[in-house]
């Protein structure tokens, strides 16, 4: 009986931890889908990045005052500077390139950069030296071959179309879209993917030192989607003050900006911490490829987007660059645990381990 308990309670687990990272992937697919029909009908992209943050701002408050409110205490002027730097580059540059790259293309090809930000990540790692490259070990090698692999996806989805196929008409929403993206602004909003992928990893090397200095993570998130919105405002007013450009209307504008503060921004953080303190770094970047399959289908059959083969194979690559880039990334920590572990064994001598193992 005992031992059907345990299976049951540890099925129950498991399968509340895969129901959250898929509710992760389905609430990054619908930001992709809401976010390139809006854009694409012309809505000011740094108002809406200024309404989403201020929007997730006000989601993640009651947990940083519930969760955290005995840490709160007055914050040096380095540790403002940080939270602001923090802001700058995971948030206002990087979210708006990626915004101008999503509509000057398709979210299939913009999702399919989002999935080499960890490349990108440990390429900047071994640059800076945060992390070795490890071709002696088997992981390593493998972790590299996946990196190279995914690099290579993302070079056939941008250089190669092939034959072009449909799933669906999708006639409706295709004239709501409007989706007509001419072959340079194809390339425009290739360089800002980049760019945004770039500004991402360099945001990732950052948190090693916000950590440090901010270590309350629903605080710092808090702060930051604050500073993100007012990032975003000012430089939109500079861009474009217009009040047409900052009006709130109910339309799908509107949905799409609660949508994404809420779900995408909010309960996204939410089940990402939940699912990296339960089962490590690597579990949760190990769904991210399904938001690539759902968006390319999605988009296709809703939105009637044209599939190209090209799309399809980079697709392939870079889904099976990312698992063995994971997978190596995995045993290599595992590894490095399993090295300290004996190290720390090695250093304490007998006579302290008995000690104590004595009861006081």
């Amino acid at each position: 009986m005992a031992t059907v308990m345990g299976t049951m309670k540890k099925w129950s687990g498991w399968s509340g931890m895969f129901s959250g990272m898929l509710a992760v992937q389905v609430f990054a697919t619908g930001q992709q889908l809401l976010s390139k029909v809006i854009l694409t009908q012309g809505t000011f992209i740094f108002a809406l990045m200024a309404y989403r943050h201020l929007v997730a701002a006000l989601c993640v408050a009651p947990l940083a005052f519930f969760f955290e409110r005995e840490k709160w205490k007055k914050m040096e002027w380095s540790t403002w500077f940080w939270l602001f730097i923090n802001a700058l580059t995971g948030i206002t540059v990087a979210m708006g390139l990626f915004y101008y790259g999503l509509r000057d293309t398709t979210a299939t090809y913009s999702t399919n950069f989002l999935n080499i930000i960890p490349i990108v990540t440990f390429v900047f790692s071994v640059v800076f030296r945060i992390e070795k490259l490890g071709l002696g070990s088997k992981a390593g090698k493998i972790k590299t071959v996946g990196a190279i692999v995914c690099v290579g996806g993302a070079l056939t989805t941008s250089l190669y179309k092939g034959k072009a196929f449909h799933l669906g008409d999708g006639q409706h929403f295709h004239r709501i879209a409007a989706m007509d993206v001419s072959n340079s602004h194809w390339t425009r909003g290739t360089f800002m993917l980049v760019g945004s992928c770039v500004c991402y990893a360099s945001w990732y090397i950052l948190q090693v030192k916000l950590l440090r200095v901010f270590p309350s993570k629903y605080r710092a998130t808090l702060i930051t989607c604050i500073i993100a919105s007012l990032q975003s405002a000012v430089i939109g007013l500079c861009l474009d003050r217009s009040k047409a450009a900052w009006r709130l209307e109910w339309n799908l504008q509107l949905i799409t900006i609660l949508y994404s503060g809420a779900l995408s921004t909010a309960a996204t953080f939410c089940l990402l911490s939940w699912s990296i303190a339960k089962r490590g770094p690597t579990y949760a970047p190990m769904f991210n490829p399904l938001t690539l399959v759902f968006v390319a289908i999605s988009e296709t059959l809703l939105l009637g987007e044209q599939m190209w083969l090209g799309t399809v194979l980079g697709m392939v690559m870079i889904i099976v660059g990312l698992y063995s880039f994971l997978w190596g990334k995995r045993k290599e920590m595992k590894r490095l645990q399993l090295a300290q572990s004996n190290e720390l064994a090695e250093a304490v001598p007998q006579s302290v381990e008995l000690k104590t193992l004595e009861p006081v």
